[in-house]
This record gives C-alpha cells, structure tokens and sequence, in this order.
C-alpha cells in the first residue's frame, strides 16, 4: 500500500478522528498512488496512524476512512459501512414520509458520497475520487438494500473539479424517474423533480424544521422566500394559516409549487406565488407597506467557505433586516444558514445587527438544526452547516 508520511505535530487531528487530512500537512508520498487510490498515513517517525483515499488535486489529500490497522478496506468494508447508514434510517421511513437522506459523506464515514430516498427511487452524488472508484461496489448494495425502481446521478457539483472529476449525471441503474417523483414527508405530498431539480432533488434537511414553523402558522399570514418546492409554504397552509406568500427566482421552482399545492388539495385561494429576487421583492413588498406575522427565511449558501464570511456576513444581516421590516409586532421569524463555516454564535450575532439596523427587538425563542438523517460526527463538526433561529420581532 501506498504510504502519507505526516509532517511532524501534525497528526493530532488524525489521532482525534477527524477525517481530512490538508495536503500542507504532508511531509512526503511513498509511491506514485493514483487519485482515488487507498493509502497508509503515518506521522513523521512512520507509526500507523489511519487508512484513507488519496487525491494529489485536492486541498483534502487525504479523506480517512478507518483508524485500526488490522482492518482491512475491501469489498465488505463498503458495504457494511452501506448497511449501518441506511439500517439507521429505517425508523425514519413510514407511512407519512418515505423520503429521507440514507447516506450523509463523512457523518456516515463515506466520504463523498450522499444517497437520498425519494419513494421508489435514488438519488446519488459521489464528490470524490475515492468513493467514484468503488461506485459500483455501493450501488450494487443500495439495490440490494433498498431495491429500488431506479438509482439517478446528480454529481453535477462543483465539489467533483477539485478531485479531478468531471461532472456526472443520469440514470446508473434500474429505469430514469420520471419528470416528477410523488413523496411524502411528515403527511405532506411533493413533486420531487429529481433530474432537474436543485442539489439532490428535494431539502430535506428541513423536514423537522418545517413541522416546528407550521406549529406557529395557525391564522397567520406568512411569507415563505427562498422558497423552492414549497416545504415551509404547504405545511403553513395545511396548518391554517390565514395566507401565504411564496417567493423564488426559479421558474421551475415557482411551477413545481403550484402542483404541489394542488397536489395536497390545499386552498389556493389562499396562496401567492411570486417569482422574483427575494431581496428585490422583500424592497417591493416594504414600499407597498405590506406586513407579515410569520417570515421565512431559507437562502442558499452564502458563505461556502470562510474566506467569504466577511460578505456573507453582510448578506445575512440585510437580507433579515429586510425581514424583520415586514413583520407586525410581535411577529417570528424563522430564519436560517446552511452555511457550515457560519456557526451559530456568529449568525445569532447577525441577527443582533440586523435587528439594530432594522429599530427592532429581538428574542431567539427556537434554536433549530438539521435532522437525525444528516448526523454530526463528534469528530467532524463541520458536518453542522444547517442552523435556524426562531425569533419573535418586536
């Protein structure tokens, strides 16, 4: 095997069990191992310390996979490491929700690759050189496993040009999804577009999210930006909230919505759908005088690394500040990062400018996170990216 020599004190991280190992912590390669290839990493005076995948490209030249040197990395490693992930998730899946992440990259000690169940199909993204060599070893135990209809493609992410890959997307097995995928979360039916919808298909990371932020929008009119499919709209509306607007720039978003309001029989009297930029429009909407009682807000990531916290930073703030604006007194905000590199003590920060530059009180009465399908590794805290916060605006 090909053996990572450490630099010296550099190997504290790899004892801890943190899974990356930064090509600047490397003293020397023995070998010439291809990306993807396995390696041995040892510190400075040559002591094993853990086995991984090697990329030469990328800034994470080494994603560690096991610490125990008697343990050897074949065929029934993956697939056992594929058996935990998704028999973790069985209690998740019922009759009200058969939609859910089975398999979440590192958190799951896959370093990579991430699964979502969408009913009677998969969707898959391998973002890294290691997992994309012994696909298909892992897509012959999720069709043992879960056996679905179809298994999809969609590792269009950028994450696969720093390992060296090119973009990959389409069917791997079984038959194509159609357009649309019906699933079902907490009760509520979607639409998924899993070929041409955003990231895997469907966020469901905020399933949990948008049950807590239904439980306040009984009567109320709410303001749902950012938007996408409609998971924060539709359980608003099917909790009786008095009217809800929903606002997205994307086109197909906007659509997919509107089936899926109709899809659940709900009052689409009592919903707006705009396409737009949620910033211009939250503008718009102040000059109008228009006010809300409950207010979403779910952007996109802002900071996808801390070199542009700086101004993702200022990003939040105007965008909540926007927010809070809109709200009646005494209304809530339910508003959220999926920023890894923005940690919660910084965006409740955030939150605190915003709220002076808005002439606002604020009280942060809800802390919320992502769902037990998308768990942080004790030793791998950057796998927290998702955090909310429930505010009550006065």
């Amino acid at each position: 095997m090909f053996t990572v020599r450490l630099r010296k004190g550099k190997e504290k991280a790899v004892r801890q069990l943190h899974p990356w190992v930064f090509s600047g912590a490397i003293e020397n390669v023995k070998g010439r191992p291809e990306n993807g290839d396995l390696v041995s990493v040892t510190d400075n005076s040559g002591e094993f310390l853990a086995y991984g995948f090697y990329n030469s490209q990328s800034r994470v030249a080494v994603r560690l996979l096991e610490w125990n040197p008697e343990q050897e990395i074949n065929d029934e490693w993956w697939r056992n490491r594929i058996r935990k992930s998704i028999n973790s998730r069985r209690e998740l899946l019922n009759d009200s929700t058969d939609t859910c992440r089975l398999i979440f990259s590192e958190a799951d000690y896959l370093p990579g690759l991430i699964v979502d169940q969408y009913a009677d199909f998969l969707s898959v993204q391998i973002l890294t050189s290691g997992i994309e060599k012994v696909k298909d070893i892992l897509l012959d135990e999720l069709n043992k496993l879960v056996k679905p209809k179809g298994i999809f493609d969609k590792s269009d992410a950028s994450a696969r040009s720093h390992e060296g890959l090119e973009a990959s997307h389409g069917k791997l097995s079984g038959i194509n999804p159609p357009e649309f995928v019906t699933v079902k979360e907490n009760g509520v039916s979607y639409n998924v577009n899993i070929s041409e919808g955003q990231k895997s298909g469907f966020y469901c990371d905020q399933r949990d999210n948008r049950r807590i932020v239904a439980g306040h929008a009984v009567g109320k009119r709410v303001l749902d930006c950012f938007c996408y499919s409609g998971g924060f709209t539709l359980n608003a509306l099917k909790n009786n909230a008095s009217e809800v607007m929903s606002v997205d720039s994307s086109a197909l978003a906007i659509e997919t919505l509107k089936q899926n309001v109709l899809l659940n029989d709900l009052d689409s009297i009592k919903h707006i759908a705009v396409q737009s930029d949620v910033n211009k429009q939250l503008r718009k909407l102040k000059e109008e005088g228009e006010k809300f009682d409950v207010i979403v807000l779910d952007p996109p990531k802002y900071a996808p690394s801390r070199s542009a916290l700086t101004k993702a930073s200022r990003a939040y703030k105007d965008l909540n500040r926007l927010g809070m604006q809109l709200l009646n007194e005494g209304g809530l905000l339910a508003t959220f990062s999926c920023s890894g590199a923005v940690d919660i003590a910084s965006f409740k920060q955030i939150l605190a400018w915003a709220a002076l530059d808005a002439g606002k009180e604020v009280q942060f009465i809800d802390q919320l996170c992502q769902p037990e399908d998308h768990p942080v590794r004790a030793s791998f805290p950057e796998g927290e990216y998702l955090k909310g916060l429930l505010c009550r605006v006065w």
